[in-house]
């Protein structure tokens, strides 16, 4: 598989350096292209969180597409040191914080900071969106009151999630990738 490049924006054609092995979760170009095609210039000045790191392409993408922020969270070390490689190669370090940690661990931590974007793409077959989503459900403060949470997983990990704070409003599937959109539960629309 070829490596990752930036689709659009400040840092657009340049290739990012991959994560040997299989402990990340490549994104195809096409579906980041999809997704941030979804987003739209939603994504410009928000807060973006990639929550499992890897080669930081979908983070980045969005500083490159004109993010305010994007915080990083990576476990693994060779993961979390090409992901700050990729983000000097791309020069946009001003505006990205990568976080040497478990996503977890972050999720359940006091909330420092608000989040347009949530986006959970973990190793695949371990049920780790499952238990990323019950933790953002139960930490909602961490997602700003229009803000999504955008779940990346193999249509075969898809079950339905009970959710107290979040409701899925949208799916797409890509192939092998499927993309499961989140929001807070609608409010009563009575009340505006």
């Amino acid at each position: 598989m070829s490596s990752p490049r930036i689709i659009s924006g400040t840092a657009k054609g340049l290739r990012l350096k991959s994560v040997p092995g299989d402990s990340t979760r490549p994104i195809t170009d096409r579906v980041k292209e999809a997704l941030f095609n979804i987003l739209g210039v939603d994504v410009v000045g928000s807060n973006f969180l990639d929550l499992f790191g890897g080669t930081g392409s979908v983070g980045i993408e969005a500083i490159s597409r004109g993010a305010a922020k994007t915080v990083f969270i990576e476990k693994n070390r060779q993961a979390c040191q090409i992901l700050q490689d990729n983000l000097s190669f791309c020069k946009l370090n001003p505006n990205g914080k990568v976080i040497f940690g478990d996503a977890f661990s972050y999720l359940q931590n006091k909330v420092s900071m608000r989040f347009e974007y949530i986006f959970i793409a973990p190793p695949q077959y371990k049920g780790w969106w499952e238990k990323a989503m019950k933790l953002v459900d139960e930490n909602i403060a961490l997602l700003a009151d229009d803000g999504w949470v955008i779940v990346q997983i193999h249509p075969v990990e898809e079950k339905l999630l009970e959710l107290h704070t979040l409701e899925m409003f949208d799916r797409r599937s890509y192939g092998s990738t499927l993309l499961l959109f989140y929001q807070r539960k609608s409010r009563n629309l009575a009340n505006g």
